[in-house]
């Protein structure tokens, strides 16, 4: 068997069939609110990062599971589409992930997710030669036990592992262990370490895991990140937000794209708050993605919000 061609990136994780459907106001419970319109578009946390990626020139390619519907057919035409190498387990019969979202006026998006248990990424399915054959490996950790393998496989060949990480998944300290570059969500590093100073608690995190650097996303606050000897505060840019969902997907992808072309930290974190915050202006998980030449023209003449002081986190 020939092995797969080596690529810039591989990701491993989560995809999904997002269903957007924007609101002036959320619902009050009990309530009945009339929409206008529903888009259906790919998303999924290491999907949409890989692909967003891929859009910047970068070669890529993904794993993951996907059901034999519709769903799992819109996302094999956009790999294709886009040039990404799927690695795809079939799955007869399980309905492919779905996502229903409701968007408000502000941009601000609340997920609905099915995930059907037969979907759940393996380590059997796992092809050691699709890992290694990278300059770098992300994870979103959803399905730890595949991750976990997949990033020991990194870890063994010398390839820099990055991780998305928004939940408390059950072996999730295994699979930290394995990772270079840590980038959660806000609440994740109190809920690990049971520190609520964010910066303490990012610190407590690269030094019990051995990460190289640990950062926490912060929305319109931007990011916050540890490297070991000094903290990051990177402040987000002010855009017109029409949707915030993929936001953190594509921080991700603007945070590789810049290590894999060797830039410093903190060039690496702006790049990726710029790149997050373009893709706000669109609707969906990848409707933003613009080009590199867009994104560092936003570094070069958008505004930022003010950097804040940043309030433990809520018990």
């Amino acid at each position: 068997m020939t092995s797969p061609p080596r690529v810039d990136v591989v990701g491993v994780g989560l995809n999904a069939t997002d269903t957007l459907i924007p609101l002036s106001t959320y619902p009050e419970r009990g309530s009945k609110v009339e929409y206008s319109a529903a888009s259906v578009m790919p998303g999924g946390q290491a999907a949409s990062t890989v692909v967003a990626c891929q859009c910047w020139g970068l070669s890529t390619r993904y794993v993951g599971r996907l059901g034999d519907d519709d769903a799992g057919r819109l996302h094999r035409r956009e790999f294709a589409r886009t040039g990404v190498d799927a690695r795809i387990i079939e799955v007869k019969g399980a309905p492919s992930p779905q996502s229903l979202i409701v968007v408000d006026s502000g941009g601000e998006r609340t997920v609905l997710c099915r995930r059907d248990e037969r979907l759940l990424l393996q380590p059997s399915d796992l092809d050691r030669d699709w890992i290694v054959n990278a300059r770098a490996l992300h994870v979103d950790g959803y399905e730890t036990a595949a991750a976990t393998v997949a990033t020991g496989w990194a870890r063994e060949a010398g390839v820099p592992v990055i991780a998305d990480l928004d939940e408390i998944y059950p072996g999730v300290e295994d699979l930290i262990r394995n990772i270079d570059y840590l980038i959660v969500s806000r609440d994740f590093p109190a809920r690990l370490t049971g520190e609520r100073i964010l910066e303490r608690a990012l610190r407590r995190m690269q030094m019990r895991y051995g990460c190289r650097v640990t950062a926490a996303t912060l929305g319109q606050d931007g990011v916050l990140a540890w490297d070991g000897r000094q903290s990051y505060l990177q402040p987000a840019y002010r855009v017109p937000v029409v949707d915030t969902t993929g936001a953190g997907d594509i921080f991700h992808a603007g945070f590789i794209y810049g290590l894999l072309h060797d830039w410093p930290l903190e060039r690496q974190l702006d790049f990726a708050c710029a790149a997050a915050a373009l893709n706000c202006t669109a609707s969906g998980a990848r409707g933003g993605i613009q080009t590199v030449e867009d994104v560092e023209k936003l570094m070069a003449t958008a505004p930022r919000y003010n950097v804040v002081e940043l309030a433990p986190a809520a018990d």
